[in-house]
């Protein structure tokens, strides 16, 4: 006696499916978006909007401190021209630029150090992070003391080598490079974090591939290393610019834009045009600029950035 077994048909083919298309929201699920976007949204709107509104709107006014303020439509602007306010442009630039150059070879090399794990690395990277845990007015206090102090611990360390004690702060060059030299003890351990995120992002295949081919230490450097932390730079060197131009606490507490005011910086000077001259419409308008200006100038950044990732 034979059986038969019968085999389940085969499906029949069918042809690529059409796309889904997306449902619109129902309602409630828009209304529950809203309500957690609600809380930020005001925020926004009461920290930045209405300031930014307010700051426009004082740009094109002549507004004293005390009294009615009366419109001169833009005449405020023309101050961009004032001694004082190119000055401070010149030293804010001068001032960008090396806090830049060197925030960014310390951090690096800070970076590199810690990179690999090896006994006491954490005690270093921990080292190396704890003055970004300072804020910068006690950073600045804390500098204050032992530059202007004859008997404080940085002049007692260069007495050992016969140097000192230095006038820090007295002299254009010596409060420049002193504050440089402030900034850089004070956020070269937060970019070394950042440069170091790289760095343990890149795969550990890329550096056996380069090893292989017989690349030096400085060859993989160059070819591998950099272009790899790119976009660790490039946020590095956008958080280091903008703070450099904003700069106003460290140089405002250790020399109050002197000698001879060497050291104001363009917050400093929009500081004194507002409270010192009393006049806010001045000052909201080359605020303004100053906005203008970083926008422009993040605004290259990141589309240097993009563009470097997409080659």
């Amino acid at each position: 006696m034979t059986t038969t077994t019968r085999l389940p048909a085969a499906a029949p083919r069918r042809g690529p499916t059409a796309p889904r298309s997306r449902r619109p929201l129902s309602r409630d699920t828009a209304r529950t978006g809203l309500l957690f976007a609600t809380p930020t949204a005001l925020v926004v709107g009461i920290v930045f909007v209405i300031p930014l509104v307010l700051l426009i709107w004082m740009a094109f006014n002549d507004w004293p401190l005390i009294g009615a303020s009366t419109p001169n439509w833009g005449a405020n602007f023309a101050e961009i021209s004032d001694p004082l306010f190119v000055k401070a442009i010149g030293f804010t630039a001068l001032y960008t630029v090396i806090t830049t150059v060197l925030l960014s070879a310390v951090a690096l090399g800070l970076a590199l150090l810690v990179q690999q794990s090896r006994p006491g690395t954490a005690l270093y990277r921990t080292a190396f992070f704890i003055p970004a845990a300072i804020g910068l007015a006690s950073t600045s206090l804390l500098f204050y003391g032992l530059y202007t102090q004859k008997d404080s611990g940085l002049n007692e360390l260069l007495g050992l080598v016969g140097i000192g004690p230095l006038n820090w702060i007295s002299t254009p060059n010596g409060a420049l490079w002193s504050t440089v030299l402030l900034v850089v003890w004070r956020f070269s351990g937060f970019y070394m974090l950042i440069l170091l995120t790289g760095l343990q992002a890149i795969p550990d295949e890329v550096y056996e591939a380069a090893r292989v081919d017989g690349a030096s230490w400085w060859r993989t450097f160059v070819s591998v290393t950099l272009p790899l932390l790119r976009p660790s730079i490039a946020l590095m060197l956008i958080l280091s610019v903008t703070g450099s131009v904003l700069a106003f606490d460290q140089f405002y507490i250790l020399t109050s834009g002197g000698p001879d005011n060497s050291t104001v910086t363009l917050v400093v000077a929009l500081y004194r045009k507002a409270f010192v001259q009393f006049d806010l419409g001045t000052a909201a308008a080359l605020s303004l600029v100053v906005l203008a200006f970083l926008l422009v100038l993040n605004l290259i950044q990141f589309t240097l950035l993009r563009r470097d990732n997409t080659a």
